[in-house]
């Protein structure tokens, strides 16, 4: 009689388990590609020697051998030409285990299975298996040597984005998500959307860089649309977002873009994709972020009389913070030595070959200069290392003149922060993005990338105003760093910020050469956005002090709540402060500009639950807030969410006036063993980041 399959076992506990993937909210079986995995046969009879066994793996719409689209493991054969095997690891009565162990360098995605045995061919129900990248695999170009790194960076499914400004960092707790309900189909689903061929799914350069430009909307109706405008009525503000999971969940269910997002949104979600699909990946924060448009490693900050910033009179600018990604692969496609991190970026800010993408970008070539090498890598560069030259705008006879005051080599690109390995701080990994500043390492980068950034290349930058290019060679070019007749110096000083109080600011000026010196001094405050745009003026102040010798003085600048509380309101990005300082020497060329950003402090939200809880057992979480500021906080929207425990709750709490506190409750049902994370955000009109996390054991 003909042998006939009646049935298949996936094994998927044991598979799942041995490969890592069994946190996946999925039925079917998902294993990592160059490691093997075991498949339990049933047969109408018991199989014998002469008997043929094929085990057909397809993927994409039209599996085909010589695309090796359509592997097929013939069970008396070891070795198949594409690099998978296949062996019988046990045969007794009418079951067989066989052992299937793919190539390291498969296509990654859904395969669907069937087996052939002699003219009969049997299609289990349930016959999709995908495969994914392997960083426990030596052979896979993601390999990652080490297990704790590995259990960060592909397993972890919550961490922190850290956001604020480069004087004041403090985290945001992000819930990736990877392994929830349809996070997987829509990554896979992705690759079909990318165009990417089905044989550049073996490659994570490729990959990766399709994600990048897949996750914001731009070019091919992606997962997010960027807003930056401060109006997000039709949409999410992209401060309400805590996680991943609801943003790709909405759109695999609606396949139409989700709004809106900003770059931590764009990070995070891309960091689920990735670790979705199995490459090790972080969240990158680089403060005093430059956008250099013009690839001339240059910003120009422009300033009018008192100090205040001038928008509009250059496409460049920098970001408080700007929020990328690191993804860890080998780069075959490279000369020697530029595997390990890579940055990709999803916030569509420039366009790289006619998309909205960014990376792969080796973290060795930013370091070293070495910015002729694919992708991206001179934008990656400035954003480290562009200087900052400060220029004074005056009327003289009715014309703009700009005077230069000052040039800043060392603002750009500080204190590059990534979630620690294993723990709940903040790592440093500036000294992987660039050498120490003024080492002799770091001006040999930075000769290095200028030769290779001598063109001047048409400002293309997305988000911000046009602006007209006919003034553009009435500035003067960057003459080199004066020395200082006068030792000034500026320092911007300030007590805690609290939403709702004055803001008590001073500026110090200090000389330190004997003589006596006439300085002018101009300092303003104002309200900005995190990309650097100004949201209004609150406050300013003009002196002239007489500074004799070695001796300081200090200017206070005081802004009262009513100046700023309005203001507050109506932006719909959280604000932060922005000072800065000019002092000029009269009588010598000694000039000199000082800045800082700061954040408010906020009340915090305390979470009550247990420490431990059983799996599939109820318990209760309580989330508590008190109103301790001077001024009422309105519409107030407490946002929730617990992995593996809850979905994604949103209370209403309406107005909360000072004093009052707030008290909300969710019922939660554990669904997975192990460490979980509570995270809630408290949004209103005025305040738009208070956020907390808190962990419980399930057993």
């Amino acid at each position: 009689t003909d042998l006939t399959v009646t049935g298949i076992d996936f094994l998927k506990s044991q598979n799942s388990s041995l490969h890592h993937t069994d946190a996946y909210n999925i039925e079917n079986l998902v294993v990592r590609r160059g490691q093997d995995f075991q498949l339990q046969l049933s047969f109408s009879r018991e199989l014998k020697d002469a008997d043929k066994l094929v085990l057909h793996f397809g993927i994409g719409e039209k599996p085909n051998k010589t695309k090796e689209t359509l592997i097929a493991l013939n069970a008396r054969q070891k070795r198949d030409v594409s690099g998978w095997q296949i062996s019988i690891v046990k045969n007794s009565g009418k079951e067989c285990l066989l052992s299937v162990t793919s190539s390291p360098e498969a296509m990654v995605g859904k395969y669907t299975l069937n087996v052939k045995t002699g003219t009969n061919i049997y299609k289990p129900q349930n016959n999709t298996v995908y495969l994914l990248f392997n960083p426990w695999c030596k052979d896979d170009a993601v390999f990652l040597a080490d297990e704790a790194q590995r259990r960060e960076y592909v397993l972890n499914d919550t961490g922190y984005i850290y956001v604020g400004s480069a004087y004041r960092i403090y985290n945001r707790p992000w819930n990736f998500g990877q392994f929830e309900e349809l996070i997987l189909d829509t990554c896979i689903y992705l690759l079909d959307k990318s165009k990417l061929k089905i044989s550049f799914r073996r490659d994570p350069v490729l990959v990766s860089r399709v994600m990048s430009a897949l996750v914001n909307s731009y070019n091919d109706n992606g997962v997010l649309m960027g807003n930056w405008s401060g109006n997000y009525n039709n949409g999410t503000s992209p401060m309400d977002w805590i996680g991943s999971v609801s943003i790709l969940q909405k759109y695999y269910k609606t396949k139409k873009p989700v709004r809106y997002g900003q770059c931590w949104v764009f990070s995070g979600v891309l960091t689920t994709v990735m670790r979705c699909l199995g490459i090790p990946s972080r969240c990158v924060s680089n403060f005093n972020s430059a956008h250099d448009t013009e690839e001339n490693l240059r910003i120009d900050i422009y300033l009018n009389e008192v100090g205040e910033k001038v928008d509009g009179i250059s496409l460049d600018s920098i970001w408080n913070f700007h929020v990328w990604n690191d993804v860890w692969m080998k780069r075959k496609d490279l000369p020697a030595g530029f595997d390990g991190w890579q940055a990709i970026d999803a916030t569509p800010q420039e366009e790289s070959e006619g998309i909205f993408q960014c990376g792969p970008c080796p973290l060795k070539a930013i370091r070293e200069g070495e910015v002729y090498l694919p992708f991206d890598s001179k934008f990656v560069y400035a954003e480290v290392n562009a200087d900052k030259v400060y220029w004074v705008v005056k009327k003289v006879n009715g014309k703009d003149k700009y005077i230069k005051v000052n040039t800043e080599t060392q603002g750009v690109g500080v204190n590059i922060s990534t979630k620690a390995v294993g723990q709940n701080t903040r790592e440093d990994i500036t000294a992987q993005y660039k050498f120490p500043e003024g080492s002799k390492e770091e001006r040999k980068a930075m000769q290095n990338a200028s030769s290779f950034l001598h063109a001047r290349i048409r400002p293309r930058a997305l988000f911000f105003s046009s602006v007209a290019t006919d003034d553009v060679d009435s500035r003067p070019a960057v003459s080199c760093e004066k020395v200082s007749k006068t030792g000034l110096q500026l320092e911007i000083t300030n007590k805690a910020l609290y939403p709702g109080n004055p803001l008590e600011l001073a500026i110090t000026v200090k000389t330190s050469t004997p003589g006596s010196w006439t300085i002018n001094l101009a300092s303003s405050c104002q309200l900005q956005s995190y990309t650097g745009k100004v949201e209004g003026s609150l406050g300013c102040v003009k002196e002239t002090i007489k500074l004799e010798g070695k001796s300081e003085m200090q200017v206070p600048l005081k802004i009262a709540a009513d100046a700023y509380m309005k203001m507050l309101a109506s932006v719909e990005d959280e604000a932060l402060i922005h000072v800065t300082a000019i002092a000029e020497v009269q009588g010598t060329d000694d000039k000199l500009t000082k800045e800082t950003t700061m954040s408010f402090e906020y009340p915090p939200i305390t979470i009550q639950m247990p420490e431990t809880a059983k799996l599939n057992k109820e318990f209760a979480c309580a989330f508590i807030f008190k109103n301790n500021l001077n001024m009422p906080l309105n519409n107030c929207k407490l946002l929730v969410e617990g992995l593996g425990m809850f979905k994604m709750t949103e209370f209403d709490e309406g107005d909360v006036e000072p004093g009052k506190i707030i008290k909300s409750e969710v019922i939660c049902t554990p669904i997975r063993p192990g460490e979980k994370k509570m995270v809630a955000k408290l949004t209103s009109t005025q305040i738009k980041a208070i956020s907390v996390e808190k962990t419980i054991t399930i057993t």
